[in-house]
C-alpha cells in the first residue's frame, strides 16, 4: 500500500515537471528550452504548476466560505407575541431554563416573589402591557436564537416598527380555552404587515375546557391563517401526557421535575388511525401551497419525514403556511419540540429580505445581501442605561463589526470607535471581539439615539426612514419639590434619547417644560416613568393640543414707533403687507424686502425680520405660533441718530399685532388620519361617534368579518377614544391614529377657543 503511494507521488510530479514541454510547444511557438532534469524543470516554474497554484486558491477560498454560511444558518431571531395571559411570559420562562439561560423556574405570580426573568419594567408587569423590546439569547442543539419581547401598543409605533424590523420569524401563542383573542388578531396583523414568518404555539392543555381543534378553526377563520397542526395531544386537561409528532411520528413525554428529559417512543397503538388521519390533512393543506409535495401527494407516492419537514419550511418561509405546535408551559410539557420546530421552519437571516434606504439617492430602497461580505450595515434599536453608562443593542444586517473599529452614525454624521462589542448572556456580558451579520449584539460607550444606523463609511444607508411622525399631545409637566430637577431633567434627556416621538420643549411664556407624544398612554407612560425610574414627583397639567393660528387675506401695515428719553431715542417706521401663503408652500414663514433705495438702511433689515418672526410664534387669537403667512416690506423711514436694531424689530412685532385682526386669521386644528378595525356588527355604533366627534369618514372598507373605517377627525375630539372604542365593540376594535394635517376649525369652535384664551389671561 505504502509502495503504491509512493509510486502514484513520483509518477506525478514527473507529469508534473515533463508534460509542458509537448503542451507548450504545440501551443505557442516560442517554447521554453527543453529541461534536463525534473528538478530544473520544477525550479523553472512552467505554466502548468502555476495554474494548479491558481486552483488550489480558489479550492481554498472555496473551503473558507461556509464558515460564515454555516454560522449564518445557525442562527435564528425571533418574538414572542399573544394576547394577555395567554402564558407567553411562561412560555419563555420555560425556553430560557431548558436552553440553560436560567438555572430554576420562577413563576409569572409565583408564591416565591421573584417573578418571571423576562418582567423587568414594574410598570410592565402592572399594567400587561410591554413598554420597551427586550432582548435575550439563548442556544440551542448548537443553534443561536435571539428572542425579542415586541411591544403592541399604537402609541410605541416606533418601538414596535423597530422590535419588528429586527425580527426574522416569530411564535403566536394561543390559549387553547379563549381561543383567538382581541390582542391576537391586533398581533397577527402586525406580523403580516411586516411579513414575519411564524409559527403558532396552542399553550394551556392542561385547563379545563382546553379544545386544540377548536382554536385552530378559529386561526383559520378569524385570522385566515392557513394552517394545520405538525402535533397530536395524547390526552386534554388533566389526562394531558405528551404529544405525537405527526411529522416524525412518534410520542413525545415529558418527564423529570421540570419536564427537562424528553423520552421518544412509538405512537401508541390506540391512536394510530387518528394519527394517520391528521398527518394526511397536515399533507393535503401542506400541498395545497407547494408545489413539490403537491406532486408526490397526487401521484401517490410515500412521503416521508424528511419531504415533509422540507415542504413544511419552504411554505413557512414563503408565509404561505402557519405549522401550529401544542403544549402547555406551566406544565413544561411541548416546549423542546416548539424549539425543535423554531430550528427547522423558521428562516436563518440569509433567507430574508432586508431593505434599507439610501440616503444618498432621496430613501430609494437598496436590498442588502444579508452576509459578512458586504459593506457594515447596523441598526440600534434599544438602549439601556446600565452601570457603566449606555448599553446599545444592536442588529447587524450586512458586514463585520469588529472592537476598535470606526463607525459611522448616518443619522448625526459622527465617526465613533467602537471600545467594547458584548453579547448579552442573561445579566453577564461575555466580550466577543467581532460580529457579524444576522446577530444581534450590544455596545458600550456608543452615544446614539434609538433608531439610529450605522454603516463603514463606504455607503449611507439607514434601516428604518428619519421621517418620524410629528408629536399629536402636548402636556405641561414640572417635578413637585424644586430639589430634583436635575433628576427631572436627566430623565427627560434619556427619555427623548430612546424614543424619537417623544419631545421636550419650554413654553416662553409660563415657563413650562412642556413633553409632546404619540397619544395619552404614551405620555402617562413616561410621567409614570419618571415617577418609579427617578424618584421624581411630576404635576401634570391638561392635555395640550397643538394649534396654529393663519391668516386668511392680505393687509397692510404702516407703523411708526417713536420713543424719545433723554439722550438716544427709538426711530423705526415699516410699511408694506402681509398675505397667506398659497397651499402646499414648501416654507411656513416668508420675509421677502422689496424696498427700493435706502429708505430703511439695509443692515436693519434682518432686525426686521427677527421682530415678525418674534411676532408669528404667537398670535392674537389664542396666543399659538401663526403658520403659513408671508410678510412683505415696501417702504419705512429711519433717522440719522435714534434708528437702530432695537427700534426696528419692536416696530415690526407691533405693526404685525396692528394690521393681524385686518388679514382675517383663523385657528387651525391638528386633523388626525384615523383608522378603525372593528367587526362588522358594531359598524353602526362606531360610525355614529365619529359623526358625533366631527369626523369626516373617507373609507369604508370590508376585511373578512371586521370593517375597516377610515376617517379624518380633529385631535381635540379624540381624547379618550380608545377607553370609549373598547367600551362600544366589547375590546374587539382597534385604531391607528397618525397626524394628517392643521386644517381651520368652524366658526363656533374658534369662538369658544378666542373665549377660554381670555378669560384664562384674564386670571392670570
Amino acid at each position: 500500500m505504502a509502495r503504491s503511494a509512493k509510486s502514484s507521488t513520483t509518477r506525478l510530479f514527473y507529469t508534473l515537471c515533463y508534460s509542458p514541454k509537448t503542451s507548450s510547444s504545440s501551443s505557442s511557438p516560442i517554447s521554453p528550452p527543453p529541461c534536463s532534469s525534473p528538478i530544473s524543470a520544477f525550479l523553472l516554474g512552467n505554466f502548468q504548476i502555476r495554474q494548479f497554484s491558481a486552483g488550489s486558491a480558489a479550492r481554498v477560498k472555496e473551503e473558507k466560505e461556509p464558515w460564515w454560511k454555516e454560522s449564518m444558518e445557525r442562527l435564528r431571531n425571533i418574538g414572542i407575541s399573544a394576547h394577555i395571559d395567554s402564558g407567553k411570559t411562561t412560555l419563555t420562562e420555560r425556553i430560557l431554563f431548558y436552553t440553560g439561560r436560567i438555572h430554576e423556574i420562577h413563576e409569572v405570580r409565583g408564591r416565591d416573589g421573584v417573578g418571571a426573568k423576562m418582567d423587568s419594567m414594574d410598570l410592565e408587569r402592572e399594567k400587561g402591557i410591554t413598554i420597551q423590546s427586550a432582548a435575550t439569547y439563548c442556544t440551542w442543539n448548537g443553534y443561536q436564537v435571539n428572542i425579542i419581547d415586541t411591544p403592541g401598543h399604537v402609541d410605541f409605533t416606533i418601538e414596535v416598527e423597530r422590535a419588528l424590523r429586527v425580527l426574522d420569524g416569530a411564535i403566536l401563542v394561543l390559549c387553547s380555552v379563549g381561543g383567538v383573542q382581541s390582542q391576537s388578531i391586533t398581533v397577527d396583523r402586525q406580523m403580516r404587515r411586516y411579513e414575519v414568518p411564524r409559527l403558532a404555539f396552542i399553550n394551556k392543555l392542561d385547563r379545563m375546557g382546553a379544545d386544540p381543534w377548536k382554536v385552530l378553526n378559529q386561526a383559520r377563520s378569524k385570522l385566515r391563517h392557513h394552517s394545520a397542526a405538525v402535533q397530536f395531544p395524547i390526552g386534554l386537561e388533566d389526562d394531558f401526557q405528551g404529544l405525537v409528532d405527526l411529522v416524525q411520528l412518534k410520542a413525545h413525554y415529558f418527564h423529570g421535575s421540570s419536564g427537562e428529559n424528553v423520552v421518544i417512543e412509538e405512537v401508541p397503538a390506540d391512536m394510530k388511525a387518528i394519527v394517520a388521519e391528521k398527518r394526511r390533512e397536515l399533507i393535503e393543506v401542506v400541498s395545497e401551497v407547494d408545489d413539490k409535495l403537491a406532486e408526490m401527494f397526487l401521484s401517490d407516492e410515500p412521503i416521508s419525514s424528511t419531504d415533509l419537514e422540507e415542504a413544511i419550511r419552504r411554505a413557512t418561509v414563503a408565509q404561505k403556511f402557519i405549522p401550529v405546535f401544542m403544549g402547555s408551559a406551566f406544565k413544561n410539557k411541548g416546549v423542546q419540540p416548539l424549539l425543535d420546530g423554531v430550528l427547522r421552519y423558521l428562516p436563518c437571516p440569509t433567507e430574508v429580505s432586508n431593505y434599507a434606504l439610501d440616503q444618498t439617492n432621496n430613501e430609494e430602497k437598496v436590498m442588502l445581501s444579508g452576509t459578512p461580505a458586504g459593506a457594515l450595515v447596523a441598526l440600534a434599536f434599544k438602549l439601556e442605561e446600565g452601570r457603566f453608562g449606555q448599553l446599545t443593542y444592536l442588529r447587524i444586517y450586512e458586514g463585520v463589526i469588529k472592537k476598535g473599529d470606526f463607525i459611522i452614525n448616518v443619522n448625526t454624521g459622527k465617526k465613533i470607535k467602537v471600545p467594547r462589542l458584548v453579547r448579552m448572556h442573561s445579566d453577564e456580558m461575555e466580550d466577543i471581539q467581532e460580529a457579524h451579520a444576522g446577530q444581534i449584539v450590544a455596545v458600550f460607550g456608543v452615544d446614539c439615539a434609538s433608531g439610529d444606523t450605522f454603516t463603514d463609511g463606504s455607503v449611507r444607508y439607514t434601516m428604518t426612514s428619519m421621517n418620524v411622525p410629528e408629536p399629536v399631545m402636548s402636556l405641561a409637566v414640572s417635578p413637585v419639590s424644586k430639589d430634583s430637577g436635575g433628576q427631572f431633567s436627566k430623565a427627560l434627556n434619556r427619555f427623548q434619547k430612546e424614543d424619537p416621538t417623544f419631545r421636550v420643549g419650554l413654553d416662553a411664556e409660563s415657563g413650562q417644560t412642556i413633553i409632546s407624544g404619540m397619544g395619552e398612554l404614551h405620555l402617562d407612560i413616561y410621567v409614570e416613568r419618571i415617577r418609579r425610574e427617578y424618584k421624581v414627583d411630576a404635576t401634570v397639567g391638561k392635555p395640550r393640543v397643538n394649534f396654529r393660528e393663519t391668516v386668511t387675506q392680505r393687509a397692510e401695515f404702516d407703523y411708526l414707533h417713536k420713543k424719545q428719553t433723554g439722550g438716544q431715542g427709538q426711530y423705526g417706521r415699516v410699511c408694506g403687507y402681509v398675505e397667506p401663503l398659497s397651499h402646499g408652500s414648501p416654507t411656513k414663514f416668508e420675509f421677502e424686502n422689496m424696498i427700493v433705495g435706502q429708505a430703511i438702511p439695509s443692515n436693519f433689515i434682518p432686525a426686521i425680520e427677527k421682530g415678525f418672526k418674534e411676532a408669528a410664534n404667537s398670535g392674537s387669537l389664542i396666543g399659538h405660533p401663526v403658520e403659513n403667512i408671508r410678510i412683505v416690506l415696501t417702504d419705512g423711514a429711519s433717522h440719522a441718530v435714534d434708528s437702530s436694531e432695537l427700534a426696528f424689530k419692536l416696530a415690526a412685532i407691533y405693526a404685525f399685532r396692528q394690521c393681524y385682526a385686518a388679514a382675517r386669521p383663523v385657528i387651525l386644528e391638528p386633523v388626525m388620519l384615523v383608522e378603525l378595525k372593528a367587526p362588522t356588527e358594531f359598524q353602526g355604533t362606531v360610525t355614529g361617534d365619529i359623526n358625533k366627534r366631527k369626523g369626516v369618514i373617507v373609507g369604508n372598507d370590508q376585511d373578512g368579518d371586521d370593517c375597516v373605517i377610515t376617517a379624518h377627525v380633529p385631535l381635540n375630539n379624540m381624547f379618550g377614544y380608545s377607553t370609549a372604542l373598547r367600551s362600544m365593540t366589547q375590546g374587539k376594535g382597534e385604531f391607528t391614529m397618525e397626524y394628517k394635517e392643521h386644517s381651520p376649525v368652524s366658526q363656533d369652535v374658534q369662538m369658544q377657543l378666542v373665549n377660554t384664551h381670555k378669560a384664562t389671561k384674564a386670571a392670570e
